[in-house]
């Protein structure tokens, strides 16, 4: 897998995304919108967004992607179950069938880098997910 981290620039934001299989495109592009709002940064600070890898849900997340103007990124299940002990408050019930929590979360520390941190925790509801991990900007 390549390290998508290291061609992230730092100060940059990675949207990290979850959702369930019927999610729509339009679901999920509001709740990124508001994560956004919430963690007071426009979109054009994004540098990817980031997801579990699962076929299902890949479709609305590139779309998502493609209507914010960056590209997405997807992590498998053992690398985001790393993640997990990075986070101080991990989700208890997201994807428990691949071992994952905050999928959203953990997605946004994998594709930011060792040394991210969580601009947004987790926001969401209904199966949707989103959080936002800024680049270590080396300071």
């Amino acid at each position: 897998m390549t390290d998508f981290s290291a061609s992230a620039p730092p100060g940059r934001a990675i949207l990290g995304l979850g959702c369930r299989s019927s999610a729509t495109t339009e679901e999920l592009l509001s709740l990124a919108g508001e994560a956004l709002a919430r963690a007071g940064m426009m979109a054009g600070r994004l540098s990817a967004v980031a997801s579990l890898d699962r076929r299902a849900e890949s479709g609305v997340i590139d779309a998502v992607a493609a209507r914010l103007g960056v590209r997405a990124v997807y992590f498998d299940a053992g690398t985001l179950e790393r993640e997990t002990p990075r986070l101080a408050n991990p989700s208890e019930n997201v994807f428990r069938a691949v071992g994952c929590h905050g999928v959203a979360e953990a997605a946004a520390l994998a594709a930011a880098g060792p040394s991210a941190r969580l601009a947004l925790p987790k926001i969401g509801s209904g199966g949707l997910t989103a959080a936002i991990a800024l680049v270590d900007s080396g300071t």
